[in-house]
This record gives structure tokens, C-alpha cells and sequence, in this order.
């Protein structure tokens, strides 16, 4: 029904995704709804309960199957950013408040500790008349707010981190991929498949060697 729905909205007519059984879109398949009609360009609003958290969530664009509330983070770079290593790897999107001036610091800490290319949402005054959402990776986030100071209520919402394999899930791998292949495609296929840097899997390789 996507597809149906895409198109009503792109003819003007408001489309209302109701549940009655908890909030929509969290833990629901209606998140792949929210995803095609923000690549058609289209709004998406939430009429929540009482927490901001679940609306940020849901007009977020990103995965909501599994998510972490982090509340306010430390105002102070170092606090910021500790708190940020701790959360690096969690496997759940994570959403912050954050004060409007101390929004781009909090943006940049993503950037540096998290990384540029994590996709991330800067959901303000939701609910209210003057709500935005600004998506994009962390990078173009902090680019779009480097010359302006959000007013209002915001929520950070980010994109879940990557979970790497173990290193013996790693050489596993390569010891069966080398078995067959030569080692540029054994490194290759294991880094494409467990997500992995190639540069650190060739040097794994390096050390296990081609088998004879």
C-alpha cells in the first residue's frame, strides 16, 4: 500500500497512520511508510502523548525497533564527549535533548566522536507551530547550524551504531574465504560482510596467511 499512499500525498491529501494499540511507528512496520515519503520529499508530523522522545522518534526517519533515551548530555566538552564514547556502539538509536545554544557544540562532539557520516535528525518545537526537522548526516548537520542558533525545544535524534564482529569472528571468516579465493577478494568479501574496515581485515589477513 505505500506506493498508494505515496501518491495521495503527493496529490495534497493528508494521510493519518492511526494504531490502536500504542504509539505508531515504534516497534511497527510503519517506519518503512515514514522512510518512502521523506525520499518523496514529503512532511511528516507525529500527534504524540506527553514525551517528546516518541515523537522525535517517529518523524526521525530512522529506525525505531530499538532506541536508547539519553537524556541531556554534560555541558562541558569533555563530559560530552565521554558520555558520547559510552554510547558509541550502542545498537539502538539514540535520542538527546538539547539546548538551543548548545546545540552545534553537541553536533560537532557527534561529529568528532561518533563520526560524520552517521545519519542524525534535529527535531525542534515538535507538535507546535513553528516544528522542523533537519535531517542529514551528523557532517551536514553541523555545516547547516554553523551560522545559526535553533530556537525552541530540541531533540537529537541519531542513527544506531555499527556493530563490528570479534576478532575471531573475523579471522574465521578469512581463514575460509582465503581457503578459496585470492587474498584481495578474501579481504574484500569479509569486509564487506562484517562491515569491517578493509585496511585493519588485509592486516588480519596478513598475519594469518594463504594457506598452503
Amino acid at each position: 500500500m505505500r506506493p498508494v499512499l505515496i501518491d495521495h500525498m503527493r496529490e495534497g491529501r493528508s494521510v493519518a497512520y492511526v494504531s490502536d494499540a500504542g504509539t505508531p511507528l515504534v516497534a511497527d512496520p510503519g517506519y518503512a511508510l515514514v522512510r518512502a515519503a521523506l525520499a518523496a520529499d514529503l512532511p511528516v508530523h507525529a500527534a504524540p502523548g506527553p514525551s517528546a522522545v516518541l515523537a522525535a522518534l517517529v518523524v526521525s526517519g530512522l529506525p525505531t525497533d530499538r532506541f536508547l533515551f539519553a537524556g541531556f548530555a554534560p555541558p562541558a566538552t569533555s563530559g560530552r564527549e565521554r558520555v558520547l564514547r559510552e554510547l558509541a556502539a550502542t545498537p539502538a538509536t539514540l535520542v538527546f535533548f538539547e539546548a538551543p545554544k548548545r546545540s552545534l557544540a553537541m553536533i560537532k562532539s557527534c561529529v568528532k566522536i561518533l563520526g560524520g557520516e552517521r545519519q542524525a535528525a534535529v527535531c525542534r518545537e515538535l507538535t507546535k507551530k513553528f516544528e522542523t526537522v533537519e535531517r542529514g548526516t551528523l557532517m551536514d548537520l553541523a555545516a547547516r547550524f554553523a551560522d545559526q542558533t535553533p530556537k525552541g525545544e530540541i531533540a537529537l535524534v541519531i542513527d544506531r551504531g555499527r556493530v563490528g564482529a570479534s576478532d575471531a569472528e573475523r579471522d574465521a571468516a578469512l581463514r575460509a574465504a582465503l581457503a578459496t579465493q585470492s587474498l584481495k577478494d578474501a579481504v574484500r568479501d569479509v569486509a564487506d560482510a562484517l562491515d569491517l574496515p578493509r585496511r585493519d581485515v588485509y592486516q588480519a589477513a596478513l598475519r594469518l596467511g594463504k594457506p598452503s
